[in-house]
């Protein structure tokens, strides 16, 4: 069979086939359902370029992560009103693409029919197991219990959390007042605890500096006593007229006194 033969039995064969077929494409990142005339067919269409035969339907699942936020109100264990924001990313399981969409629907219908349940009974459920200060102190501890409980309920409807956060606790206004208040009073003990230690440094640190130089007095006191004592013992006449020579610079002293010396100083000069 020539080339030209086959290329034309080839191209005959593709338009008979696609006789009022439609193009359908499977974008990336979404998993295929294919329905025959309202028949969901058991297998998950993967992406790409697909024939859409008349009675033939593709719903696509986007299988990306998606994100979802809530507001619950709740009560806490001491019976505030508190309202907890939570952000949840999540992403369909591809490979029971059609398990989800026979028993649930679409993303939207996941949204609605799982997804906001699920997270309004989590918070509630949560924060019924701490007071309304526990709240702001086991933050962590709060949103791992949250999680835990969103991600066991959403696996059982083949639905994968990828992350939760909690955005913010808002109590009501005279609560909140409260809180601020406790805050303001606890930064001003810490401040005045701060200060009173401060001072309480400084004092030490004054005392020390006072005993040192009071001991630095005290040996000083005690090495002069201990010098005068010293010169006292060893201080002879002998001593003071030598002493008094080594300082003498040869020079008489003189009074004019009508012509007269007034000092005689033989004893000084040894004659």
């Amino acid at each position: 069979m020539s080339p030209r033969l086959r290329t034309l039995l080839a191209f005959t064969a593709l338009t008979i086939t696609s006789v009022g077929c439609t193009p359908h494409t499977v974008p990336a990142g979404h998993a295929g359902v294919q329905t025959v005339w309202g028949a969901v067919q058991p297998d998950v269409v993967s992406e790409g370029l697909y024939w859409q035969p008349p009675g033939t339907a593709y719903i696509d699942m986007d299988a990306k992560v998606q994100k979802k936020r809530a507001d619950s109100t709740a009560s806490s264990k001491d019976l505030q009103v508190v309202t907890v924001i939570i952000a949840l990313n999540y992403r369909i399981d591809s490979t029971k693409a059609v398990e989800i969409y026979q028993n649930i629907g679409n993303l939207a219908a996941v949204g609605t029919t799982i997804i906001d349940p699920v997270l309004q009974e989590a918070v509630k459920t949560a924060t019924a197991r701490y007071n309304a200060e526990e709240l702001i102190t086991k933050r962590r501890e709060v949103k791992e219990a949250i999680t835990d409980y969103v991600r066991e309920r959403l696996l059982a409807s083949n639905l994968k959390v990828t992350d939760l956060s909690i955005v913010n606790f808002k109590f009501d206004d005279k609560y909140q007042d409260a809180i601020e208040a406790k805050q303001v009073a606890e930064q001003k003990a810490l401040a005045a605890t701060n200060d009173l230690r401060r001072i309480e440094v400084e004092a030490k640190q004054e005392e020390a500096r006072a005993l040192g130089q009071a001991n630095s007095m005290l040996i000083q006191a005690k090495a002069e006593a201990e010098r005068q004592e010293l010169l006292r013992r060893t201080m002879t006449p002998e001593l003071v007229q030598w002493q008094a020579i080594q300082k003498w610079d040869g020079r008489l002293p003189m009074v004019d006194g009508g012509g007269s010396t007034l000092i005689d100083v033989s004893g000084i000069t040894g004659k």
